[in-house]
């Protein structure tokens, strides 16, 4: 095998978003660097989030600045509304990863707003960069499988908010298990009902190992014929809004169980597993990843 699947980097975001401490934007800097080093393409790096609500993600326009452009990556940067979008333009990010939540129980804890809310305001940016500019607007659909408020959520939720998107024009659709909920027989289901919702979309994948499928659920996408997936390295990652979502599969894991089948990634994977130990000892926490405690194979 020789296909290429896109490993976007979640960790400077989704990775220290929910740590108890918060790091310097000095060495979430350093993070980023040494993740690009090591392959990262895509990465997410900054979150225009209110600072006082998540402490962890200050910084952002400091990050971008000393980051400064770079025409062989994308940084990309979370938003979650129109102040957020207008930060992400200012600060010159790469993309605009735009998350609209699944259920109301989750957007009004997470984002204030309802899910119709979220996607009218969607809507607006993608009106905005059309008429004032700005970078590519992708899509997240957080708690598209589960939700920790609201419960289960169904395959027409899901597909309900991918079809305004796609009507949208966005090119990128992200479905994301924020809190670890999905199987991967559930997962391929829901690749197929998006993908007819959005045939013109671009589909990603973002999962969390809160209940330990979150790898099993990226092979399940693979098979499906996805080709871009977030992982966080270490295995670092939560919601400060989501009740026990531990983190995303782990880079080092993901690329790993690519590579050892025949898949190509870009990554250096004894790399990616010095980047986890490491930032895993600064946030003073083992690795959540199981390629940081036993290495790859062959040694």
């Amino acid at each position: 095998m020789s296909r290429f699947i896109q490993i976007v980097e979640v960790g400077p975001r989704d990775g220290l978003q929910n740590e108890k401490l918060s790091l310097p934007v000095e060495d979430r800097l350093a993070l980023i660097r040494r993740l690009e080093a090591a392959g990262a393409r895509r990465i997410e790096v900054v979150s225009f989030v209110n600072p006082n609500r998540v402490p962890q993600m200050a910084g952002a326009e400091e990050i971008m600045a000393a980051l400064g452009p770079d025409p062989d990556r994308s940084r990309i940067g979370l938003v979650l509304n129109l102040r957020g979008w207008e930060r992400c333009v200012a600060a010159a990010c790469d993309e605009a990863n735009v998350v609209v939540c699944a259920t109301d129980g989750f957007g009004l804890a997470n984002q204030g707003a309802t899910a119709a809310q979220q996607v009218d305001t969607l809507a607006a940016i993608v009106e905005r960069q059309a008429v004032e500019g700005g970078p590519p607007i992708t899509m997240t659909l957080s708690v598209a499988f589960g939700c920790p408020f609201d419960g289960e959520v169904s395959e027409d939720q899901v597909v309900a908010i991918v079809r305004e998107a796609a009507a949208l024009g966005v090119p990128e659709i992200a479905i994301a298990d924020t809190i670890g909920v999905a199987d991967p027989w559930t997962v391929r289901k829901r690749i197929e009902a998006v993908r007819a919702a959005a045939p013109d979309a671009r589909l990603r994948m973002h999962f969390h190992d809160t209940r330990n499928t979150g790898l099993a659920n990226a092979y399940a996408s693979v098979e499906a014929g996805i080709d871009v997936l977030d992982a966080s390295v270490g295995g670092l990652g939560g919601c400060p809004f989501a009740p026990n979502a531990t983190g995303n599969i782990g880079t080092e894991d993901l690329v790993y169980m690519l590579e050892r089948a025949g898949f190509e990634t870009g990554y250096d994977l004894d790399a990616l597993i010095g980047i986890g130990r490491d930032i895993s000892e600064k946030l003073g926490k083992a690795p959540a990843s199981s390629l940081a405690r036993a290495g790859g194979f062959p040694a």
